[in-house]
């Protein structure tokens, strides 16, 4: 067993993690277990398969059916939900203290006990592509896959989380079962829980549960992307707005350049005070909503800038962004705009760790990128010591003209853009 301050950490025989961070000042409970599987594992012609397994669970289990699954925790009071990314798969609930047992159940029975009735398959199938049209018809949402698929060609990290109408449409019972019988063992999940918890009841829980389940590896090398800016324009005719999403090569979660980074994404485009806002939309009104963004994985990431607005106006816009991006680095920052983006970045986080869902998914990113557990008042503290130089050099390293990549989407009537409109 691992301790650090209030957060234990004990893991099962069979490589099994589980933590667990007391928050004794309230009376609920958040507990997630994790998968350390996502998207960027899938075999290309199973693009999506990780999210259909994640959508499965819920179609019934051996003890459990679906009508049953869905009132269980509504009976408590209490919340059940689950995600899909590109590293990992979730399955959380939140709970009153004194239901944690019973909500542990609920969520160790979807992982361990999945029916994947052949007809259910087949109905979620039609779920799932529904679930497809409706992201298209999500123009943000549609604008990120575009571009992460033309950023990362043919890596697993520039496929679609939901995959393919033809990746979906393929899918078989062996296929679903194959991939959930590889990834879903012990020594590839982690338990977390925060709030009102006793480490040793939920160690207790979890031994239970997964104690007669044996490891197993499944032999999968991860390879890094290698990046492919280009400006890609997608044609949508039913869009009143052109949607606009600018991005480079970022750092990896882990890189100690982060806290530089989150600074620089705060005062670039993190808020109302934030560059972009104050330029785009405050003064010169060409945009309602402008922000920037930064991605992190295990060994990639992205720092995008996203901005709606017109067709007349949206290379003025493109252009724009890239000023602030030649300012940043040619002229840096001063003390007073480095003081208030730290001061809103380290707000904005404190208030996010308020609650218990956010204590458990943050164990979880902890155990997932990070070889130790990292507190609250350490990233406070690096986040203080950045300098205006530190900002400036980041920017330079990641804002180069030939690293960038465009993406257009809207009815773009002969729209076009070059290169030229991204010097910076």
């Amino acid at each position: 067993m691992h301790e650090t301050g209030p957060i234990r950490r004990e893991v099962l025989p069979n490589g099994l993690v589980v933590l667990t961070e007391p928050m004794p000042h309230v009376r609920s409970v958040s507990v997630g277990i994790w998968v350390r599987t996502g998207t960027r594992r899938e075999p290309a012609l199973l693009n999506g398969i990780a999210h259909f397994i994640e959508h499965m669970v819920f179609k019934g289990t051996e003890r459990r059916s679906v009508e049953e699954i869905a009132r269980s925790v509504d009976a408590l009071g209490g919340m059940l939900d689950a995600f899909t990314s590109k590293e990992m798969i979730c399955f959380s609930a939140k709970v009153l203290d004194e239901h944690l047992s019973i909500a542990f159940d609920i969520i160790s029975d979807l992982v361990l006990r999945p029916r994947f009735a052949p007809e259910d398959i087949e109905k979620e199938k039609g779920v799932i592509l529904e679930e497809m049209k409706m992201d298209e018809d999500n123009p943000e949402y549609l604008l990120h896959d575009v571009f992460t698929q033309s950023f990362w060609p043919g890596h697993p990290l520039g496929k679609p989380i939901v995959g393919t109408r033809e990746t979906v449409s393929g899918f078989t019972r062996d296929a679903v079962l194959g991939c959930y019988r590889t990834w879903f063992r012990p020594n590839n999940l982690v338990i977390t829980a925060a709030g009102h918890v006793d480490h040793a009841q939920l160690v207790e829980l979890a031994a239970a549960a997964f104690g007669d389940r044996s490891a197993s590896s499944d032999g999968f090398v991860e390879t890094p992307p290698q990046a492919q800016p280009q400006i890609t324009l997608r044609h949508k005719a039913d869009l009143e707005q052109v949607h606009i999403l600018l991005g480079v090569p970022s750092i990896h979660a882990t890189d100690e350049r982060r806290f530089a980074v989150y600074v620089l994404n705060n005062l670039l485009g993190g808020g109302m005070a934030s560059r972009l806002f104050q330029n785009i939309r405050e003064k010169l009104g060409l945009a309602y909503a402008v922000f920037s963004e930064n991605t992190a994985y295990r060994d990639t990431g992205t720092f995008t800038v996203y901005a709606g607005t017109a067709l007349q106006t949206a290379e003025r816009v493109v252009s724009l962004v890239a000023e602030e991006f030649r300012r940043i680095k040619a002229e840096g920052i001063d003390a007073e705009e480095l003081r208030r983006a730290k001061d809103q970045f380290k707000g904005s986080l404190v208030l996010l760790m308020e609650s218990t869902t956010s204590h458990m998914n943050n164990l979880a990113r902890q155990e997932l990128y990070f070889d130790r557990f990292i507190t609250l008042d350490e990233v406070l503290a690096r986040v203080d010591a950045v300098t205006a130089d530190e900002i400036q050099q980041v920017a330079r390293q990641l804002f180069q003209p030939d690293r960038i990549a465009v993406t257009v989407l809207g009815n773009l009537d002969g729209f076009s853009l070059t290169r030229s409109s991204l010097a910076c």
